[in-house]
């Protein structure tokens, strides 16, 4: 049983709750915001009243994503490509997010890369370095670009997606894993740099069933995942509650912490 047809009985859940925060007159800004978690995450923040500008790599992509929810949820909505990798990319799209948009009160960073390699040995600098400058240059530059205009004015949230695989790496993701135990480290650093009017927090997600998953070994994960305390794998609006809550005044005094969303991975 493998690819994306592989669905099982653990992936059963309740139905997820219609979640909702006041983010009434905030702009949020999510990378890889076009599939997967990060689409659910500009679904749900434009649904919550939050204008949302949509970045990732693909143009069209983002057009496309952008169109729908604004007409979804009639919040205005801004379609920016970016490639979070390249550093002198970000300051460009900063400038233009704040030149349409006026403001950003929300920063999702939550474009992740994880290369395939067939052994530690084989890994190049290439992959390397492409898997550290998306998972981790690009949002401290962004968090850094976006961080200090939040601080010098209406504050803000910056919510960092990181990756279980930051405290329990496999040896088919060192690299991912390194980059993302950084984002962690970089979060904490972030909420001291811009308290007390910028919060910093990060999402530490476990497996969750998008698009990405299809390429999967599921008979293997659904050997380990019967380990997890729920038993299953997460689906992807199962993270919104969490981001809505960072996102919003319900974490006013939450800030340089990690939330793991994992189902219970041991």
């Amino acid at each position: 049983m493998r690819g994306s047809d592989a669905m099982s009985a653990m992936d059963a859940r309740p139905g997820a709750p219609g979640l909702r925060a006041d983010l009434a007159g905030k702009v949020a800004l999510v990378t890889g915001g076009t599939r997967g978690l990060g689409r659910r995450m500009v679904s749900a923040l434009a649904a919550s009243g939050a204008d949302v500008v949509v970045t990732s790599r693909d143009e069209t992509a983002c057009r496309d994503v952008a169109e729908q929810v604004a007409k979804e949820s009639g919040r205005r909505t801004l379609a920016r490509a970016c490639h979070l990798g390249r550093w002198q990319e970000i300051g460009g799209l900063v400038d233009d997010v704040y030149a349409a948009m006026g403001r950003v009160d929300i920063l999702v960073n939550n474009a992740g890369i994880s290369p395939v390699y067939s052994s530690l040995d084989a890994v190049g600098e290439d992959l390397f370095d492409k898997t550290i400058a998306v998972n981790l240059k690009g949002p401290f530059r962004l968090g850094a670009l976006i961080g200090t205009r939040m601080a010098s004015g209406h504050g803000g949230s910056i919510i960092n997606i990181s990756s279980t695989a930051a405290v329990k790496p496999r040896p088919g993701y060192v690299p991912y894993a390194a980059a993302k135990a950084g984002l962690v480290a970089m979060s904490e650093g972030l909420a001291r740099a811009f308290g007390p009017t910028v919060r910093s927090n990060v999402i530490m997600a476990g497996p969750f069933r998008t698009d990405i998953t299809a390429g999967w070994d599921w008979d293997a994960f659904n050997t380990r995942v019967k380990e997890f305390a729920l038993g299953r794998i997460g689906q992807p609006e199962e993270i919104v509650g969490a981001v809505l809550y960072l996102a919003s005044d319900a974490s006013s005094y939450t800030t340089g912490t990690v939330i793991r969303i994992d189902g219970g991975e041991p």
